[in-house]
């Protein structure tokens, strides 16, 4: 995998973290976000001849007005076996470390896959606001990843629903034939 661009400075990264961890706590207890189980359970195929099973979806009360798919893989260190599960578990702890970034609309969970990355497909609205918020989240992956396996995405003009009805839509050109965010139709 290579990324589409590297991290944001550290700083200017954990601040940004810091405030969208603020505006993610007013809106939980606003009660505006949620947990759609519509996507829960269903295999993502992707180009690079990858699968993986979404276990979580997140979704706040945002229609996008320039919407855009952004998809970021990391591989996890020290994550084996039955750990995967736990860490799926866990995860919903980071939650807050996402929803209140400005753009924020959604996100498919995507559990390991069968070369170990864990997948975020999420949809945006914006696509710099989406590469912001990937670029700050670098920082935090950085942290529990296996170093080199960071890597992000985003496609602008896409909504995720129709991706997800129409994988067609995501482009392929010769050298992205086989990209590991580009999602397949069902095999």
């Amino acid at each position: 995998m290579t990324p589409e661009s590297g991290p944001a400075p550290r700083a200017k990264a954990w601040l940004a973290v810091a405030r969208g961890v603020g505006t993610s706590c007013l809106m939980l207890a606003r009660r505006q976000v949620h947990l759609p189980r519509e996507n829960v359970g269903r295999m993502l195929h992707f180009a690079d001849g990858s699968t993986s099973r979404v276990y979580r979806e997140t979704a706040v009360d945002r229609s996008p007005s320039e919407p855009c798919i952004l998809v970021v893989a990391f591989t996890l260190r020290w994550t084996r076996g039955k750990a995967h599960r736990f860490f799926e578990a866990e995860s919903l702890l980071n939650t807050p470390l996402f929803v209140g970034f400005p753009g924020f609309v959604s996100k498919l969970w995507c559990a390991h896959d069968t070369f170990g990355a864990y997948r975020g497909l999420y949809e945006w609205d914006g696509a710099e606001r989406a590469r912001k918020y990937a670029a700050a989240l670098w920082r935090v992956l950085e942290l529990v990843s296996v170093p080199g396996s960071i890597s992000y995405k985003v496609l602008p003009g896409l909504r995720r629903d129709e991706v997800l009805a129409d994988p067609g839509r995501m482009k392929a050109t010769d050298q992205a034939d086989h990209a590991w965010w580009r999602v397949l139709p069902k095999a």
